[in-house]
This record gives C-alpha cells, structure tokens and sequence, in this order.
C-alpha cells in the first residue's frame, strides 16, 4: 500500500470516527435534555427515563435539532422560554461531549 493510500485511510478512519463521536455526543445531549425537561416537569424515575428517551426520539424526525427543540418547546410550555431551552442544549451538547472524552 502506498503512503497516499494509508493517509486516505486515516482521513477516512477519523472521518468515521468523529462522525460516530458526534452522533453519540447528540445522542447523549438529547437524553441529558429529556432528564432536565422531565425535572422541570416533575417526572421522576422511570417517567423521566421514558421522556428522555421520547426526547431522543424526537430527533429522528429531521436533520438538525430544531425537532428536539419544539419537542422540548411544546412539552414544557410556560416552563422554559426559548433563551432558556437553546442555551441547556448548548450547555449540554458540551458536556455530553465531556462524558464521552472521560469514557475514551
């Protein structure tokens, strides 16, 4: 194998890999998300497991996360304005990245 063939496969190994890494970071924002909308809606336990998950669904809807957002918009209502819903999905998006730094 040539050099120009190795490097190729390492671009598209890493490409690979970051896109796995990105969608597991999503994944897991999306459930950290579901778990502070269920709080905020006074679900505990396995309700709040069961949102969460409803939560991680919602994404599958369409590309982006503007489907997690009116999800997590509709659902709270009153409880969370926009500002305050964008800016937990920033926040969490960092810190599901984080968690999965921690793991590898």
């Amino acid at each position: 194998m040539s050099t120009f063939d190795d490097r190729e496969h390492a671009f598209e190994a890493k490409f690979a890999h970051d896109a796995d890494m990105q969608f597991k970071a999503e994944a897991r924002c999306n459930k950290l998300l579901g778990l502070w909308a269920a709080e905020l809606m006074g679900k505990t336990g396995a309700d709040a497991d069961a949102y969460a998950k409803e939560v991680i669904k919602a994404d599958f809807e369409e590309p982006g996360n503007e489907d997690v957002y009116r999800k997590l918009s509709s659902d709270l209502g009153d409880k969370a304005d926009e500002t305050t819903i964008r800016t937990k999905m920033v926040e969490l998006l960092a810190v599901a990245k984080a968690q999965l730094l921690e793991e590898h």
